[in-house]
């Protein structure tokens, strides 16, 4: 198959808006450059300089890419999401989004970018480490195998680093987890791994579906691990002790009231994917929801919220 890759050049401010847009367009992968995260990594040592194109070391601003189709739907969704990057310019100060367009295999998609992507410790137990390198563990450290595959999540963005941290502190030994938007599924692995005696992964996408499956084999939780598509907790009737989130603000108040019903009481609310500017909204409208705070973790200009349910 052929895809088209849309590169669109665009603020911290509008990064969120804009990786929206493309899977409101039915993107099959969404992949950010925030040049926040490469630079805190060269500085952390967890990559080379010489491992990293020059373009990345010494970007200033975000770049968002989205993958599509090369079908007869295409034109359309690149209309849409043209004509929602100009509807944007009226939310954001300096705002800017440059669009670019490439023809990409899917062979060249989907390994391209595998030399960037080496072991990392992203929490005090807690290891990433692609199928394809070596690592050798010490102390109580746990590995998560992980092959992101096009579902592209390496486990490394802020964002769901902050969601294992969380997940490490309060996860409950022998939980049930939900894990939703599951992606490449680390976040449902690493539930596991910690502790969790049954957990749901649950995605739209049906590529991210079977990276996130095959993921699960991979690191010896299938017995613990289901995954299973859905649309967010809609078609879910199980009860759990957690449930984690790692999307977007838009996404995450949407779903709220969801998570409400499914967690037990005193259940925990691991919500990440939030950009600073919205991390009080989202906190306040948590908390008009009736969660009650636990912790607001920061990390390089994004928020993960850990939230009870107190009846």
């Amino acid at each position: 198959m052929e895809w088209q890759e849309i590169s669109i050049t665009t603020t911290e401010d509008a990064m969120e808006s804009v990786t929206d847009l493309f899977y409101q367009a039915g993107a099959a992968g969404v992949v950010i450059e925030d040049p926040r995260v490469v630079n805190s990594y060269l500085k952390e040592k967890k990559w080379d300089y010489y491992e990293l194109p020059l373009a990345m070391v010494e970007a200033e601003s975000v770049v968002v890419k989205g993958y599509l189709l090369k079908d007869d739907r295409l034109p359309q969704s690149l209309l849409r999401i043209r004509q929602g990057l100009d509807n944007l310019a009226e939310y954001f100060d300096d705002y800017r989004a440059e669009i670019a367009l490439t023809e990409v295999k899917e062979s060249d998609w989907a390994n391209a970018w595998k030399r960037f992507y080496k072991p990392v410790k992203v929490s005090e137990r807690i290891v990433i480490k692609p199928t394809w390198e070596q690592y050798q563990l010490e102390g109580n450290e746990k590995v998560i195998e992980l092959d992101p595959g096009m579902a592209f999540g390496t486990g490394t963005h802020p964002t769901t680093v902050m969601s294992i941290r969380a997940l490490e502190q309060y996860l409950p030994t022998g939980a049930r987890v939900i894990d939703v938007g599951a992606g490449s599924g680390v976040l449902a692995i690493a539930a596991a791994k910690l502790g969790a005696e049954q957990v749901l992964a649950i995605d739209i996408d049906p590529l991210a579906l079977k990276v996130a499956a095959a993921n699960v084999e991979i690191n010896a939780v299938s017995s613990r691990v289901q995954v299973r598509p859905g649309n967010l907790l809609v078609d879910v009737e199980s009860q759990a002790d957690l449930v984690v989130a790692n999307i977007i603000a838009d996404v995450i108040m949407d779903l709220a009231g969801q998570v409400w019903q499914r967690l037990e009481s005193e259940g925990l609310f691991i919500a990440s994917g939030i950009i600073d500017d919205r991390g009080d909204e989202v906190v306040e409208y948590l908390q008009a929801k009736g969660f009650i705070i636990e912790t607001v973790l920061h990390q390089e200009g994004w928020v993960a919220l850990v939230v009870r349910k107190a009846d």
